[in-house]
């Protein structure tokens, strides 16, 4: 069974840091259509309290079959979006992570139209450079991508999770609080190329997630998630029984009141995935699921 991890990642080699379990799906494992070329939201279910630090954005394939019986550890993984320094400096300027979280706590990531359609794993992660070691936040959801191209990464462009990462990083290791950081106005992401770019990881600016957006655009009618496929939802909003507000408590040790809330934008599936819907439209009705916060240092 996939472990949950109370304390943040903080190792570049630990087991867990492809998607913040040991690899393996767990039983409600769910999975969102998503159509080349559109807009996908992860938003996380708290206020996020780091923002110093890098947001990045990957794709692993699980080739022809479902995601839902590859272990994520095994998986190659190419990075299709990266946000790191975006303005100032080391010691006090705007970064990925801040702007995740002027966004009401969320991240939108395009997916390149170049992209070959098939079954994906998509990992959201959120590094933090408050402390040292770095603080690894990485979340994954299965996808099927639709009308996609025919550029496959490159190489290069491949890492798998462990291995992606190394704990000499500069990108990983920079102490953001020194002499030196109140000055440099650059920062090394960390990570392999950029899929579709033909230079190193590094410098390059945020290709999404930087803007005021909120809601997932698709060019797509409205889909639903199931266990196991997705299907075409109506044009009116899915309702569901016995819901409580947006944010309210659905759930915890004891709990016997409604278990899903009547507006919400992200599911933490059992097992620490985080599995994301998308909907042409404003309208977003998932199962709530917590999973256990994290302790933040």
């Amino acid at each position: 069974m996939p472990s949950l991890c109370s304390n943040p990642i903080t190792d570049a080699t630990d087991p867990q840091i492809a998607c913040n379990d040991d690899g393996t799906a767990g039983a409600l494992q769910l999975t969102a259509t998503v159509a080349a070329g559109s807009a996908i939201t992860a938003y996380w279910n708290q206020v996020w309290p780091h923002p110093y630090g890098p947001m990045l954005t990957y794709l692993g394939s699980c080739g022809s079959g479902s995601c839902t019986g590859v272990n994520t550890n095994t998986v190659e993984w190419f990075k299709i979006d990266q946000s790191g320094l975006i303005n100032g400096t080391v010691y006090d300027g705007v970064w990925g992570d801040g702007v995740m979280i002027a966004q009401n706590s969320s991240w939108t990531t395009t997916i390149p139209k170049t992209v070959p359609s098939g079954n994906y794993f998509i990992r959201f992660e959120t590094i933090a450079l408050h402390s040292l070691p770095a603080q690894f936040y990485p979340e994954c959801a299965q996808i099927t991508i639709t009308g996609g191209g025919s550029l496959a990464p490159t190489a290069a462009q491949l890492v798998t999770f462990p291995g992606g990462y190394s704990n000499s990083d500069p990108g990983l290791t920079i102490d953001i609080y020194s002499n030196a950081a109140q000055t440099q106005t650059t920062y090394p992401i960390p990570g392999p190329p950029l899929y579709g770019s033909s230079g190193g990881s590094g410098t390059t600016p945020p290709t999404s997630g930087t803007t005021s957006s909120t809601t997932s655009k698709t060019s797509t009618s409205p889909t639903s998630v199931s266990k196991t496929s997705t299907s075409t939802s109506p044009s009116t909003s899915p309702t569901t029984v016995g819901t409580v507000p947006e944010y309210g408590q659905c759930g915890g040790n004891g709990w016997t009141g409604a278990t899903a809330w009547s507006v919400i934008r992200t599911l933490f599936a059992a097992f620490g995935r985080l599995s994301v819907q998308v909907h042409g439209v404003e309208r977003y009705v998932y199962f709530c699921i917590r999973r256990v916060p994290r302790t933040h240092s």
